[in-house]
């Protein structure tokens, strides 16, 4: 009996120790609010906020049981972090790249049940995406929320250009510039947001240094539920945690907190805010938060935790310990919880019954806002005539760099940077008349930075993906990206911004953003010495994405023509140009002067002819010329088109050659199997099959790399001699 008192009186004990911990718990987080003026109100609000968002994601749940979603992924255990920084951040005000958990961030900033449900249902009630984006794809053009993909990382470096974006407009500001509405704040912060598991990509880190390298006033918030679907945080991050990892990294702010605690989470959160807006540097936000829910409805995570590991987690789940503190603490009675809850509840099922009676887009608008729906790139507003002056000897790499400065002296938006872009970097040697400076490894922007104003023109880090995704943020902000990737070769790092962001931007939001910028990109090969990885050529890589137009003149006066309409339309172009056409004899020309323009999918007759039509682009027009030159000794007439785009590509221009020659040869650099050809010679088989009196015949590199000896190289690539062969065949045919 005296041993049963003595065991009951030490579990007593220790529940009054447990009780005493719990109290003293409770009185820090009381005075953690007292310090940071949050009143009753205020904790509530945050309590709504989680549940709204806790709510929506159940009834996402059940309206995909119900087939009235057809995708789910939850932000449930993210709420307490993410309610404190809606509170502490600006909508409107501040910029905001939301990744998939961020549910009750956007609900606090001002996006309503209602919205969020449509975007389940992919009715024309989204805000975010109007139909075009699966739930949890947060974007609200008002709110500043810029319409986020699902590509884990490439958030990161759009954050970046949003921030040189808003800094950039300033110094306008400040030089008397009109900003023609465009719009920054003195202290804007560029909210961005990833889970733990996304800190491994790389552009985290290129994001990360180029923030800390300019000093840029981007909040990194990192959402660390421990599991990047089954991968736990220890098994890919550097000491299991990457405030650890990046405690001593120069330039960037640390601070970790208990998202699951709001208090805390809005403490830690006042503090990154006003460090950003005084010291308009980098902050790193690192918050521990729980997965109640599986990673989404496709995922079983009982299936690799614990039952015990999440019955430890539900405990901590803001959805059940705040109240409970709230209740505990004596801030809101356990009925005014409940009735909380209830009314929640109810609004949401109310949201649920409007979103799911709300029609979906009209099918006639399925393909809105792939390219820009108010400038047509082959409008006749791009058709002006050239106003030549000086000698006909300026080369086509002298004829961009004109260009270019041109434009860069008229639109001071346009901000142009790439690999060794500048004259320097070092902005004191400017003014050294030692130093002629480096202006690209071609030359092509030589001068640009001279012309321009302050950070108009300056060099990026040796990563292709920083300079297509940094402009992509700055032309979000309404700047004009003119930017290079050095080598063609090595444009593949780049490929998911320009793929998957760049070419999707407008269409995903609706028309509600865009990126209209210009890539140029030095392609393909003759050039003795350029090998495997200085002589590819694969515009098909590019013409194949819905959203991106392609150009590829052949000569000086097609490159003004052309790269002054690029920069000027209101679409993402790839301007491709072939390196060994920078400074040939052949395709020289005067100053076509200030405002000569070519519309995209206009091509140009290069050589008339009525025996055989020859469309090509590139290198291959020329070699084309000279082919039609050998069989014009044997009696036959060649038409040569260049093609001068190849998205849109000139249609009418083939069908009015075929109307006369009714052969066609389609020669290009690109290797033949799935080149471009292809896609023209299905295009007229379509469309003008009767025309044809012979095969389409295609002339193209062989399907293979290309190699440094110069023998081989020649071998490989097609030359004037395949171009007669293949012409020969054809007028014999």
């Amino acid at each position: 009996m005296l041993e049963e008192n003595v065991s009951e009186s030490k579990k007593t004990s220790k529940k009054a120790m447990a009780k005493k911990d719990v109290n003293v718990v409770y009185e820090n987080k009381l005075k953690i609010a007292k310090k940071y003026g949050l009143k009753k109100e205020d904790l509530v609000a945050m309590l709504r906020n989680v549940y709204v968002s806790r709510k929506l994601d159940d009834t996402e749940i059940q309206m995909r049981k119900q087939s009235k979603a057809f995708f789910q992924i939850s932000g449930a255990g993210h709420e307490g972090i993410l309610s404190a920084a809606a509170k502490v951040l600006k909508p409107k005000y501040d910029w905001f790249i939301c990744y998939y958990r961020d549910r009750a961030l956007c609900t606090g900033l001002g996006v309503t049940p209602y919205e969020m449900l449509c975007q389940a249902n992919g009715n024309e009630g989204d805000t975010a995406s109007h139909g075009r984006q699966m739930p949890a794809h947060w974007g609200n053009v008002k709110l500043n929320i810029v319409n986020k993909s699902s590509c884990t990382g490439t958030q990161f470096l759009q954050a970046v250009g949003l921030a040189e974006g808003g800094r950039y407009l300033k110094q306008l500001k400040e030089e008397g510039i009109d900003l023609e509405g465009r719009t920054f704040e003195d202290d804007e912060i560029i909210y961005v947001s990833t889970g733990d598991g996304t800190t491994s990509q790389g552009e985290f880190w290129e994001s990360i240094t180029t923030a800390c390298v300019n000093n840029l006033p981007v909040l990194y918030m990192v959402e660390d539920n421990g599991y990047a679907i089954s991968v736990p945080t220890e098994v890919q991050t550097p000491g299991g945690s990457i405030s650890k990892a990046l405690a001593n990294f120069p330039g960037l702010k640390v601070y970790k907190c208990d998202g699951n605690c709001p208090i805390e989470s809005y403490a830690t959160m006042t503090e990154a805010a006003k460090y950003i807006r005084s010291n308009r540097g980098p902050v790193l936000v690192h918050a521990t938060v729980t997965r109640p829910y599986s990673h989404s409805l496709s995922d079983d995570q009982t299936m690799y935790r614990t039952k015990k590991e999440l019955e430890d987690e539900k405990k901590i789940d803001v959805f059940n310990s705040y109240p409970e503190f709230l209740v505990g603490s004596g801030v809101m009675k356990q009925a005014e919880v409940d009735a909380l809850l209830a009314e929640v509840s109810a609004e949401v099922r109310e949201a649920m019954q409007k979103a799911i009676n709300t029609p979906w887009p009209d099918v006639s608008t399925s393909t809105n806002h792939v390219y820009s729906m108010d400038v047509d790139i082959a409008g006749a507003q791009f058709d002006t005539d050239p106003n030549f002056s000086g000698k006909d000897d300026v080369p086509m790499a002298g004829s961009i760099n004109k260009t270019l400065k041109d434009e860069i002296k008229k639109n001071p938006f346009i901000r142009m940077f790439g690999e060794d872009v500048a004259d320097f970097s070092q902005l004191e040697k400017l003014d050294n008349p030692d130093l002629k400076g480096k202006g690209g490894v071609f030359k092509i922007s030589s001068g640009c930075q001279r012309v321009g104003k302050d950070n108009q023109v300056f060099n990026s880090p040796l990563a292709e993906a920083n300079i297509i995704g940094r402009s992509i943020g700055m032309a979000i902000r309404g700047l004009k990206p003119v930017v290079e990737i050095q080598f063609f070769d090595y444009i593949w790092t780049a490929y998911m911004q320009l793929k998957n962001e760049m070419a999707t931007t407008r269409y995903r939001s609706g028309g509600d953003y865009k990126n209209p910028m210009v890539v140029r990109v030095p392609i393909g090969g003759y050039l003795r010495g350029g090998a495997i990885y200085h002589s590819q050529c694969g515009e098909s890589l590019f013409t194949h994405i819905p959203g991106i137009r392609v150009a590829f003149p052949s000569n000086a006066l097609d490159a003004a023509g052309l790269l002054r309409t690029a920069i000027r339309s209101d679409d993402p172009v790839m301007f491709l140009e072939h390196k060994h056409l920078y400074y040939q004899g052949y395709n020289r020309t005067a100053d076509p002067g200030e405002e000569y323009m070519i519309p995209f999918g206009k091509a140009r007759i290069a050589r008339e002819g009525s025996d055989a039509t020859v469309f090509c682009w590139g290198a291959l027009v020329q070699k084309s010329i000279e082919a039609a030159k050998i069989l014009e000794k044997e009696g036959y007439s060649i038409e040569v088109i260049d093609a001068r785009t190849l998205a849109p590509f000139d249609m009418e221009a083939i069908k009015t050659s075929l109307k006369k020659t009714n052969r066609l040869l389609i020669a290009h650099e690109e290797t033949k199997t799935s080149g471009f050809a292809g896609e023209i010679a299905a295009c007229v088989n379509e469309e003008c099959f009767e025309a044809l009196d012979a095969p389409i015949l295609r002339v193209a590199a062989k399907d293979s790399h290309v190699a440094y000896c110069p023998a081989l190289e020649d071998d490989i690539l097609p030359q004037v001699d395949d171009v007669v062969v293949a012409l020969r065949k054809l007028v014999q045919y």
